[in-house]
């Protein structure tokens, strides 16, 4: 866990920075909620993505999906780095840092499958920033390639 301020390093840094711009940008008239997604993949490419909400719920996309689907649909070939989560409140990043939810934790892991490695994940917080090492740990026991 890192605390405000602390040094998290340049590539993690503008992952973070990828997904507070993410943020400011999604669609969240219902909820209020805005989430932003970044994934910096191996050549130093970042991907980001914002929650769309939709009034026909559940017809929305949550950022960690939008994100992740748009790298593999665009950049299949390419391995991700790093991951960053951020949600924003009235404009400002949330207290404690936001998890994704069960959905985007399956895609996460189906993701990490994909690739055949792990990456960090970064859920950023005003008040902390929580790094999980690797990204499968989010769902324990789950269902992926190896289930079927």
């Amino acid at each position: 866990m890192y605390k405000p301020g602390e040094e998290l390093g340049e590539e993690v840094q503008k992952t973070i920075d990828a997904a507070i711009a993410a943020a400011a940008n999604s669609y969240a008239p219902y909820s209020g909620f805005n989430v932003g997604a970044a994934v910096l993949l191996e050549n130093g490419e970042i991907i980001s993505g914002s929650n769309q909400e939709n009034a026909a719920y559940p017809s929305g996309l949550c950022a960690e999906r939008v994100a992740l689907f748009w790298a593999g649909a665009h950049y299949s070939h390419l391995a991700i780095k790093i991951m960053a989560v951020v949600a924003l409140k009235d404009g400002k990043i949330v207290a404690d840092a936001a998890a994704p939810c069960g959905s985007c934790r399956q895609v996460i892991n189906e993701s990490v499958a994909r690739q055949k490695m792990s990456f960090p994940l970064y859920m950023v917080g005003a008040n902390r920033v929580i790094k999980v090492d690797d990204a499968n740990d989010l769902l324990p026991l789950s269902f992926g390639p190896s289930s079927l």
